[in-house]
């Protein structure tokens, strides 16, 4: 047991206590184009944490964006700025493992700023589990599951490609569900694009889509039915994310499971659109809901109301998605798996030792905190500027 478990109580207060912070912003080449309905990225854009307390321990975070403001008002430049000059001082000098009060404290400093508080809080609980010696799922309520069945995500707009692409992860046991993006091309392309992905893996995979809010309800009312029939299993976001009472009118009216993705940051938004029956299905991001203690009411609301639960991501690396899975770990139900196939997307990783993908699924890494370690090498390179 650490020595650190035996020190009296205010000594252990003050072992804790968060002496710096520090934010890095890098951008990492991706291995081909990842196209949205409104925007596509060749390279991955993070702002990594690096935490310190003053027993010397360190814990390390990340938040991720695609491609700037657009997915949501967050970007790499905002989420340093936050940290550096609002978040981070709020912080020096507390508790580190005053999970919740730092929340509160964040919150008073800045109002939403949802990436860059995830970032923080993932540092905070890699630091203290690294001092205590477990991972940050014992912190959160303890390990359920330790592997994840994980889907990759067919984002090129080029259907030969992509079957191309899906065969090769299907032979190598990485992947057998393919989530399409569709929405930056016309309807009737997109659908023609996923009639040739069907006829293509058959009954060899599953297929979701993943519309990113670029349809009006008259459209997606023509679509998803035609969905069904191409035997499409999840259609994630189809309407804007202010369009809650266009997904309940769709919901009622389709047998595709619908996902909300976009209309759901807070639990307040869980409540909303459970409320008003607007999803069956909900994906749970870090950067969305501010942290892992937050996913975790959001999960909450979304189990109460009957709402399944999927684990979204924004292509983070293993750094980003090993503190999702310490989240997802300790989810009674995750019936839709998770996206987290960040890593193997991106020329290289910041993590020493990236996440293990097999049969698949993705493993949960061992080890204290969130599991895996911050290259530093890597850190240099990438760094911006």
């Amino acid at each position: 047991m650490p020595d650190t478990l035996a020190l009296p109580a205010g000594d252990l207060a003050r072992d804790l206590a968060v002496a710096e912070i520090r934010s890095t912003i890098v951008d990492v080449p991706t291995r081909r184009r990842h196209k949205l309905s409104s925007l596509s990225v060749t390279a991955q854009s993070y702002v990594v944490v690096e935490l310190r307390l003053a027993n010397g321990a360190e814990g390390i975070g990340e938040a991720a964006t695609l491609g700037g403001p657009r997915w949501s008002e967050e970007s790499v430049e905002s989420i340093k700025a936050a940290i550096d000059r609002y978040l981070a001082p709020a912080l020096i000098g507390q508790p580190a493992d005053r999970f919740e009060a730092a929340g509160a404290r964040m919150d008073a400093a800045a109002k939403r700023n949802t990436a860059a508080k995830s970032a923080i809080e993932t540092a905070l609980y890699d630091a203290v589990g690294r001092t205590l010696g477990v991972p940050a799922a014992l912190l959160l309520g303890g390990v359920v599951r330790d592997r994840f069945p994980v889907l990759w995500t067919l984002a090129s707009g080029d259907p030969g490609q992509e079957i191309e692409e899906a065969e090769g992860k299907l032979a190598a046991r990485l992947h057998r569900t393919f989530k399409v993006k569709i929405g930056a091309q016309d309807p009737a392309a997109d659908l023609a694009r996923l009639r040739r992905l069907a006829g293509a893996l058959g009954d060899r995979a599953d297929l979701i889509v993943d519309a990113n809010q670029a349809w009006d309800e008259t459209t997606a009312v023509r679509c998803l039915p035609v969905l069904g029939d191409l035997g499409v299993r999840l259609v994630e976001q189809p309407l804007p994310a202010w369009n809650v009472a266009g997904m309940a009118r769709l919901k009622a009216r389709t047998d595709v499971p619908l996902m909300a993705d976009e209309c759901v940051f807070s639990a307040h938004d869980m409540l909303a659109v459970a409320q008003a029956a607007a999803a069956d299905v909900v994906s749970l991001k870090l950067v969305k809901h501010g942290g892992l203690l937050n996913t975790r009411k959001v999960a909450a609301v979304a189990e109460a109301a009957g709402i399944g639960l999927y684990g979204g991501c924004l292509l983070e690396s293993s750094i980003g998605a090993a503190a999702h899975l310490q989240a997802f770990a300790t989810l009674r139900e995750l019936g839709w798996g998770c996206e987290h196939f960040g890593p193997q997307i991106l020329t290289d990783d910041l993590a020493v030792e990236p996440l293990r993908f097999q049969d698949f699924e993705v493993l949960l890494p061992a080890g204290p905190g969130i599991g895996v370690t911050l290259d530093r090498d890597k850190l240099r390179r990438y760094a911006r500027g």
